[in-house]
């Protein structure tokens, strides 16, 4: 990719995707953009359908391993810096309620998704890839998936597109909830949880906490954070796990084909491929947490350099989302089909339902 002779046109590529991040910065600070709480990484992907569906065609193929850069190295590197908004302080803070919460979300939501894709006769990878994303911390978890499904990009770019559908709706719907009164049997902790544990995005929680409790007085805004970081915590060890099945899916499908072939039956060991970026998202967790109480911070905010670091990481994030939007025509989309936005929307209907009850019952139990 960055052999003599092709480090030049690689750099192209990689620049023209800097160039439309920088744009997606910029314009996730408008006023209105902001109020919508799109950040950076979803303004950049909407850029990069918009390019995809008009001057694609335009740009040289040369420029293409600058862009794979972007989706596969860069992406990467985003995931592992992701680490740094996190310590294990978080999961202490909210107590087991918050993490049996959102366990049975995870693994509820991953297993329902793929059984509802198999029912809806969607192919598997764009239901798993859906379900990552409700299922964990929406763009983030859909984009670490990638690079263990291996899915094509704009298989991705649909995914991603239902979390931003669902999870604004939702970033709405739970402030109108709480005010209506419709929440009031879950308490201050339970509606904190509710909310932490079933919305999409990070921002998409911070947003609806902060509507519903604008100064953190009842502990509403704090709690539902963290409990949401609990849930980007356990994007590691699903990414490896999502890895072992995967190979050996994969392999059981070379051994069924070479045996409609007619070929000799092989027993060849499987081969799993190890997430290791997500190992290293683990490990920059603790690294995080060892730095917080090195310095005696009180968040990980006031960790030195934590700022920047996110920043960074941000940027190239927006970078990993953007060029998969570049791959994402609208051709693409019409054959998807609206089978991925109803397997979103039943996901979303299980998260509103199924998670008010678990932060109802959870709770009570274990306390």
């Amino acid at each position: 990719m960055f052999q003599k002779g092709q480090r030049a046109n690689t750099l192209h590529g990689l620049l023209l995707i800097a160039l439309f991040s920088l744009t997606a910065f910029y314009l996730s600070e408008v006023p209105f953009v902001k109020s919508l709480s799109l950040s950076p990484l979803i303004v950049g992907i909407i850029l990069g359908v918009i390019y995809a569906n008009t001057l694609r065609r335009k740009m040289p193929e040369e420029w293409v391993p600058g862009i794979k850069f972007c989706t596969k190295q860069i992406l990467r590197t985003g995931i592992v810096l992701y680490g740094f908004r996190l310590t294990l302080s978080d999961v202490v803070a909210v107590g087991l309620p918050a993490i049996v919460v959102d366990a049975i979300i995870v693994c509820g939501t991953l297993l329902l998704g793929v059984g509802l894709g198999r029912i809806l006769k969607m192919d598997r990878e764009t239901a798993l890839m859906t379900a990552t994303g409700s299922s964990i911390c929406g763009a983030a978890a859909v984009l670490g998936a990638e690079s263990v499904v291996k899915c094509q990009g704009h298989k991705t770019a649909i995914a991603v597109s239902t979390v931003v559908i669902f999870g604004t709706i939702a970033m709405f719907l739970y402030p109108i909830m709480y005010r209506a009164g419709l929440l009031d049997a879950l308490g201050d902790m339970g509606v904190a949880i509710y909310t932490g544990s079933t919305l999409h995005e990070v921002a998409h929680v911070a947003a609806a906490g902060n509507a519903m409790d604008p100064s953190d007085t009842l502990g509403i805004a704090a709690t539902a954070t963290i409990t949401k970081m609990i849930r980007v915590m356990m994007l590691a060890p699903v990414l490896v796990v999502m890895a072992i099945i995967l190979a050996k899916i994969r392999a059981q499908a070379k051994a069924a084909k070479e045996a409609a072939q007619g070929a000799p039956a092989v027993k060849e060991k499987t081969k799993i491929t190890i997430p290791y970026f997500a190992i290293n998202f683990l490990l920059v967790i603790v690294l995080n947490t060892w730095l917080q109480g090195l310095v005696g911070a009180e968040s990980v905010k006031d960790i030195p350099l934590n700022g920047t670091i996110e920043y960074i990481d941000t940027f190239l994030l927006t970078m990993a989302m953007t060029a998969l939007g570049t791959d994402t025509s609208i051709d693409k989309f019409k054959a998807a089909g609206a089978k991925p936005f109803l397997l979103a929307f039943l996901l979303f209907i299980w998260l509103l339902v199924g998670g008010y009850c678990l932060a109802l019952t959870i709770p009570s139990w274990l306390s």
